[in-house]
Parts: C-alpha cells; sequence; structure tokens
C-alpha cells in the first residue's frame, strides 16, 4: 500500500518537485529522509522568508520545502503531519488546504492558526516532542 500513498499524493508532490529543482538550480540543497525529500535554501529560502508564505517550512505531498536544513530539523515533525495529509488528500490536497483556511478566515477566525490542517499538525508535534520523536508517527517508511 506505500506505493499507493506516494501514487494518491503524486500530483501535490509534482508542484514540490518543481520547487526543489528550483532549489538546486539556485544553490539550494537536497536530501531523503524517511520517504520525504527535502530541500533548503536558494530561491526557496527567499520566497519563504516573504509574504504570503512567511514559513520555516512547507510541504508540498513528499516534498517538504524549508529555508534551511536547521529549520527542517525543527518543524520535521509538524511537516511530517502535512505529508500524511497529503496521502490521505491526495490531489485534493492543496485545493482543501486553501479552503480550510479560507472557511476559517469567513468565519472570523486565522486562516493559519484556525485552520484544521494546521490545527492536526501542531497536536502531533507536540506529541511527539513529549516522546522525544522526530514524528508522530516516528517516520513515514512503514
Amino acid at each position: 500500500m506505500r506505493w499507493w500513498r506516494y501514487l494518491w499524493a503524486a500530483p501535490t508532490t509534482a508542484v514540490g518537485l518543481l520547487v526543489a529543482l528550483l532549489a538546486l538550480a539556485t544553490g539550494g540543497r537536497v536530501r531523503r529522509v524517511r520517504g520525504v525529500l527535502e530541500c533548503w535554501g536558494g530561491a526557496p529560502r527567499f520566497l519563504l522568508a516573504r509574504r504570503p508564505f512567511r514559513a520555516s517550512a512547507i510541504t508540498l505531498g513528499h516534498v517538504v520545502v524549508g529555508e534551511s536544513d536547521h529549520a527542517l530539523d525543527r518543524c520535521r515533525a509538524h511537516e511530517l503531519v502535512h505529508v500524511r495529509q497529503a496521502e490521505r488528500w491526495g490531489p485534493l490536497f492543496i485545493l482543501a488546504y486553501l479552503a480550510a483556511g479560507l472557511w476559517a478566515h469567513l468565519r472570523g477566525r486565522h486562516h493559519y492558526h484556525d485552520n484544521p490542517f494546521e490545527a492536526e499538525a501542531r497536536k502531533h508535534e507536540i506529541e511527539a516532542g513529549k516522546q522525544g520523536a522526530t514524528s508522530p508517527a516516528d517516520g513515514l517508511d512503514r
């Protein structure tokens, strides 16, 4: 079933792979960690430091883009939850994530902090921190 998770999330991962290529082409780095491609530096670092992103890391399917390798290490538990969400939602992940943020905003809530995708990631990140793990499932290679 592992291949199915990669296939189902492939459309979102394809966007992430384009960003990884951009990172490599602009001096960034790439590594594979627990079945996930992590990239940092280069143009993605520049983009993550600016609005509308302004984030340490962002997940696009099985690709996690970070501003630095340190940021990726720090955010790994949180971002791996988003990888699992992308596996669950497949090609609808980006749309579902954006819709959830818009729905929160329309209800007078914060588009990021009150987004259910982010709430789930924060919950698992806290649990992983209490257990001393780097990810809520202690890795995706199941």
